[in-house]
This record gives structure tokens, C-alpha cells and sequence, in this order.
């Protein structure tokens, strides 16, 4: 492992320095560390120049000391900076070691103490904190309050109680040892590619329309009862009748009268293109990813032919063989995340539409009737999102108010069918 070059060099060969002087400035990949001196002597030998790469555990300096000239040189050796409070230095003075971290050599340098005159009471005789200060109480004549340390001691196992006799002085407590865990998992990397990145492109795009959001809820009791009526007629027919034909059916309604919905805006915004046709996009969860396939030309399709339509789409997505006409030249998006779970959603954009709608699942929830009284009532979350540089909030509120109408009043709509 190596380091990034010094930035700074303090010293040269033939200057005297004392501990803690600064010798140079290192600078790794986390921070920029000033390297001290751990020795009083001269400095010998300089390993390295100035933005020169230095290897930790190799030799930065050498250092010739008063009490070592006769015997060989020092070496200062370079340390990765510090990250935690369990790592530590050392020095050696007078042919042993003395063990400190840098907060307590630097309170002993604030006090003028030579930490070889400090007896260590830390793991290998190491040097604390409270060993500077009782040392300084020492010299002082100044008490000093003894340091509290927790008492560690295990629990007892469930089936024994805790003895009510005085605890035995001379009995050592057992320190449970943690034994690490071992994980054998890997990281991987894999390239973003088919619709993985298809939604990179959207959703990149998507990024630069200022969305606007609108939420409601939909009382959903009286289509909850047409559908169970309709159902058998269209198993007959080879046909799963969901909720989502009378969605579709319900928003092209909707965008006859809101066609600003049903548009897109280019991409310097300067003009506003008004589609025709009403090609629903409804987005579907797959192995392959988020596919948005569309129902094409809704506004001249019966709830039973969407249904259809959208029986085939799910079949082909499923097995991902959707073509390239399924999934292209969508007008206006509705998400059923609630087939996943969830309520209410902040639907995104799908460039060049300007509307997008996440419909929540539907759940028994207490309502109030027009007398005041509680019924069980299926109701649905949906959250709108409207690309806010064409569409005010005004309009989308009425949209949503209409299409609402439409699924609390499935009647309606057949005064409105073509």
C-alpha cells in the first residue's frame, strides 16, 4: 500500500529537531496529515522529495539521537492516519518502548513531562491519560478523584437466579469473546442494458419536467358490483375482466373533454402537439423490468375490447415478446401499483406524454352515506402527475373530478360511449 506525495516538507538533512516538531505534510485518500517527530536529534537522511509517493511501513527519515549516536540511527517511519482511538503510536527513548496515543503525548508535551518518567498502567504498560494526571498530581501535591470504571458482568442463564450472598473478591468474571463473522459474499457489477436502460434514458429526460401533483380518492363500491356481474359474461368469451378496461375507458372519456392531457410540447417548448388518438399506456411489472405497453385508439374501444387488448399485453410482457408497436407511441399513462400495494404514489413523466396517473389499491374502508350513516365502502387512492409548463392545477382537478364520476357512476359513462 502506498500514499499520495507530501505536500509540504518541513525539515531538511542537518536541522535539529525536538519531539512533536512537524517534519512533513502527507496526504492520503481521506485526509492531509501532518507527520511529528517522535525523537529529539538531528535529522540524518531524507527518503524521499517533495511529491515523492511514500510507502507506509518504509522509512521517512533517520534520525540520530543523544542517546542512541554511538549505537545506529533512528528511523521515522511512515503511519496511515489515524481512524479510530484503538490505533496508536509509539516511541522508543532510552532502548525501551513507551506506548501512547497522540491526545496523551500531547498533553504531556503541554506540561513539560518526558513520558519515560511516566509509569504506564494501560495493556503493555501503555500510558494514559490518568497516568499524566496522577503524575501531575504528583508534582503538584493537587488529589485527584479516582476514574470510575463500569463493572462488566454477564447475565445469568433463565434458569438460575442471582445469588443473594456478598460476591466472592478473589473469583474473576468471565468475558464472553465474540467470535467475528464470517461472509463470503462478493460484489458484483453487470452493465445496464435492455430496458434497464431504455428507463435510464426516460427517466433522465423525465427529470427536466417540472411535475405537478394532485391526489383523491374514488369510491369505487358501485363499479366493485358491476364488474362482479359482468365477469361470468366475459369469461364466456375468453376474456379476465379486471378493473383496468373501465380505468382506460374512463380517462379517454375524460380526455375528450381535456385534450390538453392527450398532448405533448417539444422539447424547446414552443409548440403543443394535440394527438388524436387516445393509445393508453399501461404499465406493467415483468422479469425483464418496467415495460409500458399501450392500448391503441381507446376512444373508439369498447370496456370488452380493451379488456382484450390488454389480455394480450400482459401475455406477450410476461413472456417478453411485446413488439416494438406495443411499446411506442403512447399519449397518456395509468400505473395500477396497487396490484402491488400502496395508496397513494408520485407517478413519473414518460416523455413526450405530459400526464401521467398511479391508481393505489382498493380497500374496505368506512364512508358516510347522504344520511349521515356508515356503510363499507371499496375505495381507491390516485395520484396524478401533470407536466406543470402546459397544464395548470385547474385542469387536472377536473379531469380527475370527471373520470371520478365516471368509475363512482358507471351508468355515466354509457351516456358518453361512441
Amino acid at each position: 500500500m502506498d500514499m499520495p506525495p507530501s505536500k509540504h516538507k518541513y525539515v531538511k538533512e542537518g536541522d535539529s529537531v525536538s519531539q512533536f516538531d512537524s517534519i512533513c505534510e502527507v496526504q492520503s485518500d481521506k485526509a492531509s496529515v501532518t507527520i511529528t517527530s517522535r525523537y529529539d536529534g538531528i535529522i540524518r537522511k531524507l527518503h524521499y522529495n517533495l511529491d515523492e509517493i511514500a510507502y507506509v511501513g518504509k522509512p521517512l527519515v533517520d534520525i540520530e539521537t543523544d542517546a542512541l549516536k554511538d549505537v545506529a540511527s533512528e528511523e521515522d517511519v511512515v503511519e496511515t492516519p489515524a481512524v479510530s482511538h484503538e490505533e496508536h503510536t509509539h516511541q522508543e527513548i532510552k532502548g525501551h518502548k513507551t506506548l501512547a496515543t497522540p491526545a496523551v503525548r500531547r498533553l504531556a508535551m503541554e506540561n513539560n513531562i518526558k513520558l519515560s518518567e511516566v509509569v504506564g498502567t494501560g495493556k503493555d504498560n501503555r500510558i494514559l491519560k490518568e497516568d499524566i494526571l496522577n503524575y501531575l498530581a504528583k508534582q503538584t501535591g493537587a488529589i485527584l478523584p479516582p476514574s470510575p470504571k463500569p463493572e462488566i458482568i454477564p447475565p445469568l442463564p433463565k434458569s438460575e437466579t442471582a445469588p443473594a450472598a456478598p460476591k466472592d473478591k478473589g473469583t474473576k468474571i468471565p468475558i464472553p469473546i465474540s467470535k467475528p463473522i464470517v461472509f463470503a459474499g462478493k460484489d458484483k457489477t453487470e452493465a445496464v442494458t435492455g430496458f434497464h436502460k431504455a428507463m435510464v434514458k426516460t427517466m433522465t429526460a423525465a427529470l427536466k419536467i417540472p411535475h405537478f401533483g394532485y391526489c383523491d380518492e374514488i369510491d369505487l363500491t358501485q363499479l366493485v358490483q358491476l364488474r362482479e356481474e359482468l365477469k361470468p359474461l366475459a369469461q364466456v368469451r375468453g376474456v379476465k375482466l379486471s378493473f383496468m378496461p373501465f380505468f382506460i375507458k374512463a380517462a379517454s372519456l375524460g380526455l375528450l373533454h381535456y385534450p390538453i392531457l392527450n398532448a405533448s410540447v417539444d422539447e424547446n417548448c414552443q409548440n403543443i402537439t394535440y394527438k388524436a388518438s387516445h393509445n393508453i399506456g399501461v404499465a406493467m411489472d415483468t422479469e425483464q423490468g418496467l415495460i409500458v405497453p399501450n392500448v391503441k385508439n381507446v376512444q373508439v374501444c369498447s370496456v370488452f375490447e380493451i379488456a382484450s387488448e390488454l389480455n394480450r399485453l400482459l401475455t406477450l410482457g410476461s413472456a417478453g415478446q411485446l413488439g416494438t408497436n406495443d411499446l411506442t407511441g403512447g399519449t397518456f399513462t395509468l400505473s395500477n401499483i396497487g396490484t402491488i400495494g400502496g395508496t397513494y404514489a408520485k407517478p413519473v413523466i414518460l416523455p413526450p406524454e405530459v400526464a401521467i396517473g398511479a391508481l393505489g389499491k382498493i380497500q374496505v374502508l368506512p364512508r358516510f352515506n347522504g344520511k349521515g350513516e356508515v356503510f363499507e365502502a371499496q375505495i381507491m387512492n390516485v395520484s396524478w402527475s401533470a407536466d406543470h409548463r402546459i397544464i395548470d392545477g385547474a385542469t387536472m382537478a377536473r379531469f380527475s373530478n370527471l373520470w371520478k364520476s365516471y368509475l363512482e357512476k358507471p351508468a355515466s359513462m354509457l351516456l358518453d360511449l361512441k
